[in-house]
C-alpha cells in the first residue's frame, strides 16, 4: 500500500486519532506532574474536544469509509459526533467546581471523559458489529470508573458498582445477540446483514432481540432502566450530567443506525420491539417521576421518558422518523445541560442541596435563575413555543405519517402526565415561601445555562439550520 492510499485510509479516523493521542499525552502530563495539574488538564481536555470537533467538520463532505467498511463517516455520524463532543465539553466545564475541591483533585477524571468520548465517536461511526462492540466497551468502561470517581462517598462507589454489574450483563446480552446474527447471516457488516436478513428467520429475530436489549440498556429504556435512578442519584452531579447527555447521543445513534441500515428488510419485526420499548419508557418515565423528592432521581426518570419519546420517531422506520430522532436528541442535550447547570448552582453555605423542596421561593431570591430553570422545565414538558415542543412535534408527526396512531396518542398522553412533575417544581419556585439565599453562581455555570437557555427559548425564531442539518443526516442512512 503506498503512502497516499494509507493516508486516505486513515483520513476518516483522523479526529479519533487526535483525540486518542491527546488523551494519552494528558495522561503522561498528569502522571509526571501529579494532582496539581487537574485544572490544567481539564482546560486542555476541553480544548482537545473543540479541536476534535473542528477536525470532524474539516473532513471531506460525503460518505467516507475505512477498515473494510467497518468505520463510516457520513452526515449522520458527523451530526451526532459534534453533538457528543458538545455534551462532553460542557460536562467538563460543569465539573470545574467539583474538581477544584482539594479532596477531589483527580486529573484522571478529564482523561476518562476523553476516552469515553472516543468510544462514543467510534460507536457512532460503527459499520459492523465488531466496531460497534469496541466503541460501546471503550465508552462504557470509562463511564464505570467516572461513576465512582468520588471515592470518599459510599453512594458514588455504590453507583459505580451497580452500573458496572448491570453494564456487564447488558454487554453479554448484546454479544450473544451479535453472535446469533453473525451465525444466521454469515457476516458482521451492517450492509451484509441487510442483504441476508430479508426473510426474518427465527434465529435472526432472536439475535435482533438480544442486540436491541443491550442497546436499550445504554439508552436506559424500559425494561432495562433499573440502573438509572440509583446511578444518577449516587454519582457526583457533574458525572450525572455527563451520563444524561453525551452517552445518550452515542447510544441512540447506534440504535438508529443498526435498525435502519442492518435490518431494513425486517422492519415489521423490530418495529414491534421499538414500539413496546417506547410506550413502556414514556409511561414509566411519566408516572414514576411523580413521587420523587430528589431532583437527580426525578431527572433520571425524566430521561427514561425522553428516550421513549425519541424512540417514537425511530419506530416509524422512515427518513422523517430518523430526522425527528436527531432533532429530539439535539434539543434534549441542550435542555439537560442547562438543567444540570441549575442543579449544580443549588448550594447553601458551601453544601449542595438536591431536594425539590430546596427550590422553594427561588423566584424571589434569584429571579433570573428561576426564570431560566422554569423555561427549561416548560421545554422538557413540551410546552410551545419552546424547543421541547418542536422536539416532540417532529417525532409524533413521523409516527402519524407511518400509521402509528396509537403510539402517537399514548405519547401525547404521557407528555401531559409528565408535565405535572415539571410544573410542580415551577410551583415550588414561584409560590412557596423562600428559603435562605443560595451561594453565588459560578461563571462557568452561568455560561452553560445562558447558552442552553437562550437556545431553548429562541429556537422557534429560526429552527431552519438544525432541521435542515438533521434532515441531511437522516437521509444519509437511506
Amino acid at each position: 500500500m503506498n503512502f497516499e492510499t494509507a493516508g486516505y485510509q486513515l483520513l476518516p479516523v483522523l479526529p479519533e486519532m487526535v483525540l486518542a493521542v491527546g488523551a494519552m499525552v494528558l495522561l503522561m502530563i498528569g502522571a509526571y506532574r501529579g494532582q496539581q495539574t487537574t485544572s490544567l488538564i481539564t482546560g486542555l481536555a476541553v480544548c482537545l474536544l473543540v479541536l476534535t470537533g473542528l477536525l470532524e467538520l474539516w473532513l471531506p463532505a460525503g460518505r467516507l469509509t475505512t477498515f473494510g467498511g467497518s468505520f463510516i463517516v457520513d452526515d449522520f455520524a458527523r451530526f451526532l459526533k459534534i453533538l457528543a463532543l458538545i455534551g462532553s465539553a460542557a460536562t467538563l466545564i460543569l465539573s470545574v467546581e467539583f474538581l477544584a475541591d482539594a479532596s477531589r483533585r483527580i486529573f484522571e477524571y478529564a482523561i476518562l471523559v476523553l476516552l469515553s468520548t472516543l468510544g462514543m465517536m467510534v460507536l457512532i461511526s460503527a459499520g459492523d458489529l465488531i466496531m460497534l462492540y469496541l466503541g460501546l466497551e471503550l465508552m462504557s468502561l470509562a463511564l464505570y470508573v467516572v461513576a465512582a470517581s468520588n471515592r470518599d462517598n459510599a453512594k458514588s462507589t455504590e453507583a459505580g458498582l451497580k452500573y458496572f454489574v448491570l453494564g456487564a450483563l447488558s454487554s453479554g446480552m448484546l454479544l450473544y445477540g451479535a453472535s446469533l446474527v453473525y451465525g444466521f447471516t454469515g457476516t458482521v457488516g451492517f450492509a451484509g446483514i441487510a442483504a441476508a436478513a430479508t426473510t426474518g428467520s427465527l434465529g435472526i429475530v432472536f439475535g435482533l432481540v438480544f442486540l436491541l436489549a443491550g442497546l436499550c440498556f445504554k439508552v436506559s429504556a424500559v425494561p432495562f432502566h433499573m440502573w438509572t435512578p440509583d446511578v444518577y442519584e449516587g454519582a457526583p452531579t457533574p458525572v450525572t450530567a455527563f451520563f444524561a447527555s453525551a452517552p445518550k447521543v452515542a447510544a441512540l445513534a447506534v440504535f438508529t443506525r443498526v435498525v435502519l441500515t442492518a435490518f431494513p428488510g425486517i422492519l415489521s419485526q423490530w418495529q414491534q420491539i421499538v414500539v413496546f420499548v417506547s410506550i413502556a419508557s414514556m409511561l414509566l418515565g411519566s408516572f414514576a417521576a411523580i413521587g420523587q423528592n430528589n431532583i437527580k432521581r426525578l431527572i433520571a426518570y425524566s430521561s427514561i421518558g425522553h428516550m421513549g419519546f425519541a424512540l417514537v420517531g425511530l419506530a416509524a422506520g422512515t427518513a422523517e422518523g430518523a430526522q425527528g430522532v436527531l432533532i429530539y436528541i439535539a434539543i434534549y442535550v441542550a435542555m439537560i445541560l442547562g438543567s444540570f447547570a441549575v442543579i449544580l448552582t443549588m448550594k447553601r453555605n458551601g453544601q449542595h442541596v438536591e431536594n425539590i423542596s430546596d427550590f422553594a421561593g427561588l423566584s424571589r431570591t434569584n429571579p433570573v435563575l428561576a426564570f431560566f430553570f422554569a423555561m427549561l422545565l416548560f421545554s422538557l414538558a413540551g410546552i410551545p413555543p419552546l424547543a421541547g415542543f418542536f422536539a416532540k412535534f417532529y417525532v409524533f408527526v413521523a409516527a402519524i405519517k407511518a400509521g402509528l396512531f396509537t403510539l402517537a396518542v399514548i405519547g401525547v398522553l404521557a407528555s401531559v402526565v409528565g408535565a405535572f412533575y415539571y410544573l410542580n417544581i415551577i410551583k415550588v419556585m414561584y409560590f412557596d415561601e423562600p428559603l435562605s439565599q443560595l451561594d453565588p453562581m459560578r461563571v462557568e455555570l452561568r455560561m452553560v445555562l445562558a447558552v442552553a437557555g437562550l437556545f431553548i427559548i429562541f429556537f422557534f425564531v429560526y429552527p431552519g439550520p438544525l432541521v435542515s442539518v438533521a434532515s441531511a443526516a437522516a437521509r444519509s442512512l437511506f
